[in-house]
């Protein structure tokens, strides 16, 4: 059995589905240690991991930050991505580095992290002989560029069908002016931090920093992500990789058998300090609508909401497993777990999200048919209640989503970390 080192950011989007994986691999006789920040030990230790913590340096509250960032009105779109990857996900990226490196013992097999614990690209740019290999938990869309899928970021959607000549050559364009316009200072900045480790640049642009490492496994499937027949490192698809779900059910629950079609609106447990970007415009716009509305704060009092029209029910969390059979349509910012849950549930979605990765899913949702993308991170009331009308109507959309059931259904989870591995320990390097 292997023993591995798996790494996360301590954020919770990242830490849950890198979780499950180790949960599920401890499970089948693999040494788990898990590097992440401090509030997730008990989970950790649940998991059957072992766990090994960030340095303060590296460690902070997602919660405490997403807070402070709302109140410091923090940038949408493009800008707001270029935030992230500057102050959250590159500043730690050096001691993020010096803990894996201490974390390394002679038995570690493997090295796996979430794509935004850029510390590990200083590790992976060593020569592969005096590390151990160094893959990627794919929690977010795919970041890996390449001539056949646009560049990580803008929230690009491409036109569905074969990637014409003309595209790739767009996709060219628009991937050096994101490099060299959009990122260039972070780009800089990320030189400077591996001529400190290794005494040259990077190896590879700040968004792209995984194609430097031996493998990505991809915690989604083939149909909801861009085809990259280029691709310079392998990549495998275990599906969504999903803990457990548990909770007490609300007084209300009866009311989701009433035979009217159930739409769940959330906007996650993180970006969720202004739900007037998608929460109150969807409670608006269906209101009077004959169906249900089930509104998850993730975490803000259901009292925020204010006054709830007479077809709204809401909860702060609610337990998935036991929600999602019910459900009809799936509105959401763009989380890229929750979007995966819904499709193994064959839940058509209504996407529209603003910062992170949220443009970036959305737009993947749109691309691969399984629902609407709005295209913003706030929408009107309007276009909410439009975009549901037209998901519940089309039935293409639900059609889609199904046919990504089956496929979540037929992966193969964390036998494809297995085999990676074991892969790289017969072919190093």
């Amino acid at each position: 059995m292997a023993d591995i080192l798996i790494a996360s950011v301590p954020i919770h989007g990242h830490v849950a589905p890198m979780l499950a994986a180790a949960a599920s691999l401890v499970q089948r006789g693999h040494r788990i240690r898990f590097l992440t920040g401090a509030r997730f030990a008990a989970d950790v230790e649940a998991s059957g991991s072992v766990f090994v913590p960030l340095p303060a340096e590296a460690d902070f509250d997602d919660r405490i930050v997403a807070a402070g960032l709302a109140d410091a009105q923090r940038p949408d779109g493009i800008r707001g991505l270029r935030y992230d990857v500057t102050r959250t996900f590159l500043a730690p990226a050096r001691a993020q580095y010096d803990a894996l490196v201490g974390a390394l013992t002679e038995r570690t097999d493997a090295v796996m992290v979430d794509p935004t614990f850029i510390g590990a690209g200083l590790l992976a740019a060593g020569p592969r002989a005096q590390r151990p290999p160094v893959i990627i938990g794919g929690v977010l869309p795919l970041t890996l560029a390449s001539n056949w899928a646009p560049p990580f970021g803008p929230g690009i959607q491409p036109r569905p069908g074969p990637i014409r000549r003309l595209d790739r050559a767009s996709f060219r364009l628009l991937r050096l002016m994101v490099e060299r316009v959009v990122f260039a200072q972070a780009q800089r900045d990320f030189d400077a931090l591996s001529r400190t480790v290794t005494g040259r640049g990077a190896d590879a642009f700040v968004l792209d920093w995984v194609s430097i490492t031996d493998g990505i496994v991809q915690f989604s499937t083939p149909s909801f992500e861009y085809p990259r027949p280029d691709a310079t490192v392998p990549i495998r698809f275990a599906g969504p990789i999903i803990g457990p779900s548990s909770g007490e059910l609300p007084d209300w629950w009866g009311d989701l058998d009433s035979g009217r079609p159930v739409v769940l609106v959330t906007q996650g447990t993180i970006a969720n300090n202004d739900l007037g970007m998608l929460v109150r415009p969807a409670i608006e716009g269906l209101a009077g609508a004959d169906l249900l509305v089930v509104v998850t704060t993730g975490g803000p009092p259901v009292a925020d909401l204010g006054p709830l029209p007479a077809n709204v029910r809401a909860a702060e969390f609610l337990p998935y497993a036991d929600l999602f059979p019910k459900v009809d349509v799936f509105v959401t910012n763009g989380g890229y777990g929750g979007v995966q849950f819904a499709l193994s549930h064959g839940t058509p979605l209504v996407a529209g999200g603003a910062g992170e990765d949220k443009p970036e899913v959305a737009a993947r949702v749109g691309w691969s048919g399984v629902g609407v993308n709005l295209r913003t991170g706030r929408p009107s009331a309007r276009a909410v209640a439009d975009a549901v009308a037209t998901v519940l109507r089309d039935s293409r959309y639900r059609a889609a989503a199904q046919l990504a059931a089956r496929e979540i259904a037929a992966a193969r989870g964390v036998v494809e970390i297995e085999e990676l591995i074991a892969g790289l320990a017969v072919s190093p390097g």
